[in-house]
């Protein structure tokens, strides 16, 4: 796939595909579904916003107000320059160290292909994250299932392959099981992990639309639906 890299030289997305942008706009709409106060004014926190699209479009389809961060400076500064809206805005956040942001409070704090970044500290992390939540807040965050045997093949096999998609040393995929447990000794209520979306961000263009229909049968089929490209996980303070 044609990555993305940020100014350490590791993989952190992928470079505009039809594909992508399909699926990033699939991804937004399943985030607002979450969204218990959907027609009501709330304040949304992405971490990891990248160079910007998935907040843009979040504040551009729920009219809340939407704060993305990101660690990577040149991601940010391009963010900035290319999407302006009144209730959108964009800084520079490590989320290695979350007090950057402690006097803010988010009524939803959400994420794409975020948390396996901080796989080795999840559990501390996840705790910083609830803390930025307001009473009753919810957390939305779409990760890499290790099941998906592309998922497998680059986070969990040799380091030849772990090189080749640039990862950096501590980053997991996700699965089902890990997620519930640690969202649990971390205190969240409500929460629900689904297995869902089988298309990649570089899928030829003439194969999106079936491989959309295809995945709507299998997301619904037990067993096979492991197979995934992602876990979606929501859960509440």
């Amino acid at each position: 796939m044609s990555s993305l890299k940020d100014d350490r030289g590791y993989n952190q997305g992928f470079r505009p595909t039809k594909a992508l942008n399909i699926r990033t706009q699939r991804r937004c709409d399943y985030i607002i579904s979450q969204m218990d106060d959907a027609n009501n004014p709330s304040e949304i926190l992405e971490i990891g916003c990248g160079t910007g699209e998935l907040s843009f479009m979040l504040a551009t389809k729920t009219q809340k107000k939407v704060l993305g961060t990101d660690l990577c400076v040149p991601f940010i500064a391009e963010a900035k320059n290319r999407y302006k809206l009144p209730n959108l805005s964009y800084i520079v956040v490590d989320f290695n160290f979350p007090e950057q942001l402690a006097e803010r409070k988010f009524d939803y704090i959400v994420g794409n292909g975020i948390l396996h970044h901080l796989y080795c500290n999840i559990d501390k992390a996840l705790i910083n994250i609830k803390k930025l939540l307001k009473p009753n807040g919810k957390i939305v965050f779409l990760e890499p299932n290790l099941y998906n045997p592309y998922c497998y093949l680059i986070f969990h096999t040799t380091s030849f392959f772990r090189k080749w998609a640039r990862l950096e040393p501590g980053e997991m995929a996700l699965t089902k099981g890990e997620m519930q447990k640690v969202l649990q000794i971390a205190g969240y209520q409500s929460i629900k992990i689904e297995y869902k979306d089988f298309l990649l961000p570089d899928t030829p263009a003439f194969l999106v639309n079936p491989i959309i229909a295809l995945g709507s049968v299998l997301e619904r089929i037990p067993i096979i639906n492991y197979l995934s490209q992602s876990i979606f996980i929501s859960a509440k303070k």
